[in-house]
């Protein structure tokens, strides 16, 4: 007999992970800095938008409800007190709006923790971004979406055309009521008895086809084991990137042309995302000289967030991500040696299934007790199990558009972890692949001398594959600006929402 839910949606294991791990230091919150040409819309326009379509994800008008006994999990319920204008916020940059004045305003809100008595998100429009431009930042707690989902509240205002077709009235909104303390005791109590009952399931399932689960099962342990090794076996070296952090920030980006990559992994074998690491190992390697840090020897353990989200579940909220762990030869000192081992290692590691051992692990969490799974992340997150995260978000290569203003660059940002002092996170779009640097405030004073340095290794990669690297341009076109046409600031839509959901479009 199935124990009935009636509180509201039960946070998965990864997701409660997520929670676990974040302190009053480490804020464990995704986000993006987003740059669109021209004006920046009106406020209130804005705020229309959000009414039209924030119903298409629900989970935006959600917050967190602990639960009363340690048995249990959170739950997702809806806020009853929700204001759209406390999560949909408006600033300016004082003159002239350089894109360092961003950076560090950016940093500023990068560094506030999201209130858990209000859904986990935030989005901030910021005017006065010189040559005519305009900012956007939003930044959305990791229990709540994954980056690579398909859906956030970037998502929703973004159009794959300046002009998009109207958006019909919204439904109206009623919160469903709180539940009872009672309510929340039956559910919290009731929580181990799903536990035996979901084994069963899986255990009938199993029988109906013994030989595909014999397979999976070995496959499974094979790469957990692989996993485990990987993470447990052998802690990340003692670097900058790893120590106690505060809870301020600082944070950097860097352009660059995707044909550029395309062409160096065309030239020396692999995969963008071998480019990619290949790119951050000789930009660690470069920092630490700057520093006067030794490099003999120094190889970093790197965490590398893969999907596992089926195209079926695209448009689905919560974390379906798997990882892998990489090691960066930081060591070496040659660009093309430097790239063999990463791709050579990174086909390994494809072969390994580790990346399938570690979706085994994060599943287990959803059958361990709260107790167990909360002991579990903090070990994971502050045993240096790897040095820092290196996640690469594949994006539309097609121009997307909010109110009729072209989307210019995103560029991604990824939460640190405790004892993590640097995260690396890029994302591809329209052409681009644009670096995300966050740093802690104070260890990493010199984030903008590590941005210096991965412009530094992506030419060396490039001159090692025999090509000039091009400089993308952070301003828009003229014609860009007069896409949206009269009145675009005006307009809303829905053809072509979700347009930036994603496609690997062969990035990887």
């Amino acid at each position: 007999m199935e124990v009935p839910n009636v509180v509201g949606e039960r946070l998965g294991g990864l997701d409660t992970a997520f929670l676990q791990i974040e302190n009053e230091n480490a804020h464990m919150h995704i986000g993006v800095v987003l740059t669109f040409a021209g004006e920046a819309p009106r406020y209130d326009d804005l705020i229309e938008v959000f009414e039209r379509r924030l119903h298409l994800v629900p989970r935006y008008r959600q917050r967190l409800l602990a639960p009363p006994l340690p048995l249990d999990r959170p739950r997702w319920v809806d806020d009853p007190h929700f204001n759209l204008r406390f999560h949909v916020r408006h600033t300016g940059l004082p003159a002239p709006g350089s894109e360092e004045q961003l950076k560090e305003l950016a940093a500023r809100i990068l560094g506030q923790r999201l209130d858990r008595e209000r859904p986990l998100w935030e989005f901030w429009l910021v005017e006065g971004l010189e040559g005519n431009r305009f900012a956007v930042i939003a930044k959305t707690h990791h229990a709540v979406v994954d980056g690579v989902s398909g859906v956030d509240v970037v998502t929703l205002l973004l159009d794959a055309t300046p002009e998009p077709s109207p958006t019909p009235p919204p439904p109206p909104w009623l919160p469903r009521p709180l539940p009872s303390r009672a309510e929340l005791l039956v559910e919290s109590l009731a929580g181990p008895l799903r536990t035996p009952l979901e084994l069963a399931k899986v255990a009938q399932r199993s029988l109906a086809h013994p030989e595909e689960v014999v397979s999976d099962l070995r496959r499974g342990i094979g790469g957990a084991l692989e996993f485990a090794r990987a993470a447990f076996l052998r802690g990340g070296p003692r670097t900058p990137y790893n120590g106690k952090i505060g809870p301020h920030r600082r944070f950097d980006w860097v352009r660059f042309s995707l044909a550029d990559l395309r062409a160096i992994k065309a030239r020396l074998g692999g995969t963008v995302n071998d480019v990619v690491l290949a790119c951050v190992a000789g930009a660690l390697h470069h920092h630490l000289l700057v520093r006067g840090e030794r490099v003999e020897g120094v190889e970093l353990k790197t965490l590398v967030p893969v999907s596992v989200r089926a195209d079926v579940e695209r448009g689905a909220l919560g974390n379906r991500v798997s990882l892998m762990i990489a090691t960066l030869p930081v060591w070496c000192a040659d660009p093309a040696t430097r790239f063999a081992i990463v791709r050579d290692q990174m086909a390994a590691l494809k072969e390994s299934g580790q990346a399938v051992g570690a979706k085994v692990l994060t599943e287990l969490g959803d059958f361990a007790p709260p107790t167990i799974l909360a002991q579990a992340s903090r070990l994971f997150a502050t045993q240096r199990v790897f040095n820092l995260v290196v996640t690469n978000v594949p994006g539309p290569q097609f121009p997307l558009y909010m109110l009729g203003r072209r989307l210019i660059d995103p560029f991604p940002v990824v939460p640190l972890a405790p004892d993590q002092t640097l995260g690396v996170a890029l994302m591809s779009y329209d052409g681009r692949i644009n670096f995300g640097l966050i740093g802690d405030y104070d260890r990493m004073w010199d984030l903008r001398t590590l941005a210096r340095c991965v412009r530094r290794s992506m030419a060396e990669l490039a001159e090692a594959a025999g090509i000039e690297l091009e400089e993308p341009s952070p301003y828009p076109r003229p014609e860009w600006l007069a896409e949206g046409g009269e009145g675009a600031e005006a307009k809303t839509g829905s053809e072509g929402r979700g347009a930036a959901r994603g496609t690997s479009d062969g990035i990887g």
